[in-house]
């Protein structure tokens, strides 16, 4: 059995009881650095996670009957690896079932975020630009958005497609969130684009219409 666990956006205290769970009966637990460190007990085997997608899908087929957890930040369905996980698998189930996956759903860091500043999620936009560019003139037509971002698109770039439009936005910018050095901002777009290219930390910027 194959499970992918959301451990939330970073402190212990925001992992469920079904996550800490699973990683409890784990034979084998598969992350990044970050989130191997979050379990400094674990006593079974450890994989750590790269940037090789297709060796470690070909790991996964080669010991489905072993008892692994793969750990996910925030959300695993949310721009995570349990897409790339349920999509591989669905292929080689017959059927198109997924019988030896199970996701274990996590709290996003936009959700996080959203509760710290009281916003309701209601009729919220989410995205993200890890690995890719959003179509910034589609996305800026929502009302409010909240994108988890990367370091080559983060809340400097994304305040300049808004001023570059001539909008006048407002962005919550959360970086670290749940974290001991956790920061929470809010600037209008051009006031990002006046501190400069800065460096930011793990983040992500919730964009509200000023109007």
């Amino acid at each position: 059995m194959i499970t992918v666990v959301g451990i939330g956006p970073g402190a212990a205290a925001n992992q469920t009881l079904a996550a800490l769970a699973a990683i409890r009966q784990a034979e084998v637990l598969v992350g990044g650095t970050r989130h191997l460190a979050e379990f400094p007990h674990f006593r079974g085997e450890t994989r750590r996670l790269n940037a090789d997608m297709a060796g470690l899908m070909q790991w996964l087929e080669q010991n489905q009957p072993r008892q692994i957890v793969v750990l996910a930040s925030g959300d695993p369905l949310f721009y995570g690896i349990g897409k790339r996980i349920t999509e591989h698998f669905s292929g080689l189930c017959a059927g198109g079932g997924k019988q030896n996956i199970r996701i274990i759903s996590g709290i996003s860091s936009i959700q996080y975020l959203c509760a710290r500043i009281l916003l309701d999620m209601n009729d919220i936009y989410l995205t993200s630009s890890h690995g890719r560019r959003p179509d910034f003139g589609w996305l800026l037509q929502h009302e409010k958005i909240a994108m988890v971002t990367d370091e080559v698109i983060g809340p400097y770039q994304i305040a300049q497609e808004i001023v570059a439009r001539g909008q006048r936005r407002r962005m919550v910018i959360g970086e670290n969130l749940s974290q001991e050095h956790e920061q929470i901002i809010c600037l209008n777009a051009e006031q990002v684009v006046q501190r400069g290219d800065s460096h930011y930390g793990l983040n992500v910027v919730v964009i509200l219409n000023e109007r």
